[in-house]
Protein backbone atom coordinates (compact mmCIF):
# COMPACT_ATOMS: atom_id res chain seq x y z
CA UNK A 1 0.00 0.00 0.00
CA UNK A 2 1.95 3.49 -0.88
CA UNK A 3 1.81 6.09 1.77
CA UNK A 4 -0.40 9.21 0.96
CA UNK A 5 0.60 12.63 0.58
CA UNK A 6 -0.17 14.40 3.79
CA UNK A 7 0.30 17.82 2.17
CA UNK A 8 -2.21 19.83 0.36
CA UNK A 9 -0.49 21.17 -2.79
CA UNK A 10 -3.50 21.01 -4.92
CA UNK A 11 -5.37 24.76 -5.09
CA UNK A 12 -9.27 25.47 -5.57
CA UNK A 13 -9.88 28.77 -6.38
CA UNK A 14 -13.44 30.09 -6.48
CA UNK A 15 -15.15 33.10 -6.72
CA UNK A 16 -18.17 34.37 -4.71
CA UNK A 17 -20.57 37.02 -5.02
CA UNK A 18 -20.72 39.46 -1.76
CA UNK A 19 -24.24 37.78 -0.78
CA UNK A 20 -22.90 34.16 -1.03
CA UNK A 21 -19.64 34.67 0.61
CA UNK A 22 -21.67 36.25 3.66
CA UNK A 23 -24.25 33.53 3.55
CA UNK A 24 -20.94 30.53 3.96
CA UNK A 25 -18.85 32.55 6.41
CA UNK A 26 -21.89 33.38 8.66
CA UNK A 27 -22.43 29.62 8.63
CA UNK A 28 -18.68 28.70 8.91
CA UNK A 29 -18.97 31.42 12.24
CA UNK A 30 -22.31 28.82 13.62
CA UNK A 31 -19.56 25.44 14.08
CA UNK A 32 -16.26 24.74 16.05
CA UNK A 33 -14.02 25.08 12.85
CA UNK A 34 -11.34 27.69 13.49
CA UNK A 35 -10.63 28.44 9.81
CA UNK A 36 -12.65 28.92 6.96
CA UNK A 37 -10.46 26.68 4.57
CA UNK A 38 -11.41 23.75 7.20
CA UNK A 39 -15.46 24.41 6.89
CA UNK A 40 -15.25 24.50 3.25
CA UNK A 41 -13.39 21.32 2.85
CA UNK A 42 -15.44 19.58 5.17
CA UNK A 43 -18.58 20.58 2.71
CA UNK A 44 -16.97 19.60 -0.44
CA UNK A 45 -16.10 16.14 1.22
CA UNK A 46 -19.25 15.48 2.72
CA UNK A 47 -17.66 15.73 5.83
CA UNK A 48 -20.25 15.90 9.07
CA UNK A 49 -19.57 19.86 10.31
CA UNK A 50 -20.91 20.58 13.67
CA UNK A 51 -22.80 23.63 14.31
CA UNK A 52 -23.02 25.42 17.19
CA UNK A 53 -25.75 27.33 19.00
CA UNK A 54 -25.58 29.93 21.66
CA UNK A 55 -28.27 32.20 23.24
CA UNK A 56 -26.56 35.24 23.72
CA UNK A 57 -29.69 36.52 25.49
CA UNK A 58 -28.41 34.49 28.28
CA UNK A 59 -24.90 35.62 27.97
CA UNK A 60 -26.04 38.69 30.79
CA UNK A 61 -28.42 36.10 33.16
CA UNK A 62 -24.72 33.68 33.25
CA UNK A 63 -23.01 36.80 34.06
CA UNK A 64 -24.99 37.93 37.14
CA UNK A 65 -25.56 34.10 38.09
CA UNK A 66 -21.68 34.07 38.16
CA UNK A 67 -21.74 37.61 40.93
CA UNK A 68 -24.50 35.86 42.69
CA UNK A 69 -22.40 33.12 43.54
CA UNK A 70 -19.17 34.72 44.57
CA UNK A 71 -21.78 37.08 46.64
CA UNK A 72 -22.95 33.80 47.93
CA UNK A 73 -19.69 32.10 49.04
CA UNK A 74 -18.88 35.54 50.53
CA UNK A 75 -21.76 35.45 52.58
CA UNK A 76 -20.82 31.64 53.91
CA UNK A 77 -17.32 32.77 54.37
CA UNK A 78 -18.37 35.73 56.27
CA UNK A 79 -20.85 33.61 58.92
CA UNK A 80 -18.09 30.87 59.24
CA UNK A 81 -15.52 33.23 60.77
CA UNK A 82 -18.04 34.95 62.48
CA UNK A 83 -18.75 31.68 64.43
CA UNK A 84 -14.66 30.79 64.59
CA UNK A 85 -14.58 34.00 66.25
CA UNK A 86 -17.63 33.58 69.04
CA UNK A 87 -16.09 29.53 69.15
CA UNK A 88 -12.59 31.33 69.95
CA UNK A 89 -13.78 33.32 72.65
CA UNK A 90 -15.48 30.68 75.31
CA UNK A 91 -17.25 31.67 78.53
CA UNK A 92 -18.74 34.98 77.84
CA UNK A 93 -22.59 34.62 78.22
CA UNK A 94 -23.10 37.18 74.74
CA UNK A 95 -20.90 34.73 73.58
CA UNK A 96 -23.57 31.90 73.93
CA UNK A 97 -26.43 34.03 72.82
CA UNK A 98 -24.64 35.14 69.78
CA UNK A 99 -23.26 31.54 68.99
CA UNK A 100 -26.97 30.18 69.57
CA UNK A 101 -28.42 33.12 67.45
CA UNK A 102 -25.61 32.44 64.68
CA UNK A 103 -26.07 28.33 64.51
CA UNK A 104 -29.60 28.82 64.21
CA UNK A 105 -29.02 31.42 61.34
CA UNK A 106 -26.36 28.75 59.75
CA UNK A 107 -29.24 25.93 59.82
CA UNK A 108 -31.24 28.13 58.03
CA UNK A 109 -28.72 29.99 55.62
CA UNK A 110 -27.09 26.58 54.56
CA UNK A 111 -29.30 24.49 53.03
CA UNK A 112 -30.97 27.26 50.87
CA UNK A 113 -27.28 28.56 50.17
CA UNK A 114 -26.40 25.21 48.82
CA UNK A 115 -29.18 24.80 46.72
CA UNK A 116 -28.87 27.65 45.09
CA UNK A 117 -25.57 27.06 44.15
CA UNK A 118 -26.81 23.80 42.60
CA UNK A 119 -29.76 25.38 40.72
CA UNK A 120 -26.64 27.79 39.10
CA UNK A 121 -24.42 25.43 38.64
CA UNK A 122 -27.18 23.11 36.45
CA UNK A 123 -28.10 26.15 34.77
CA UNK A 124 -24.46 27.40 33.75
CA UNK A 125 -23.55 23.83 32.26
CA UNK A 126 -27.16 23.80 30.41
CA UNK A 127 -26.63 27.44 28.80
CA UNK A 128 -23.26 26.94 28.54
CA UNK A 129 -24.23 24.23 26.39
CA UNK A 130 -21.90 21.47 28.20
CA UNK A 131 -24.93 19.32 27.66
CA UNK A 132 -25.83 17.27 24.56
CA UNK A 133 -29.51 18.25 23.46
CA UNK A 134 -30.69 14.93 24.92
CA UNK A 135 -29.51 15.78 28.66
CA UNK A 136 -31.06 19.14 28.40
CA UNK A 137 -34.21 17.52 29.73
CA UNK A 138 -32.76 16.01 32.75
CA UNK A 139 -31.23 19.19 34.43
CA UNK A 140 -33.93 20.73 36.62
Amino acid sequence: MEKQDENRSKTLLTRLKPAEYKYIYTSFKKTRFNKLSEYCRSILLSKPVVVTYRDKSMDEMLEELSLLRKELNAIGNNLNQAVRQINSSHGNADNRLWLNLLSIIGSKVDPAIHQIKERMQSFSVLWSQKLKPGEASSVQ
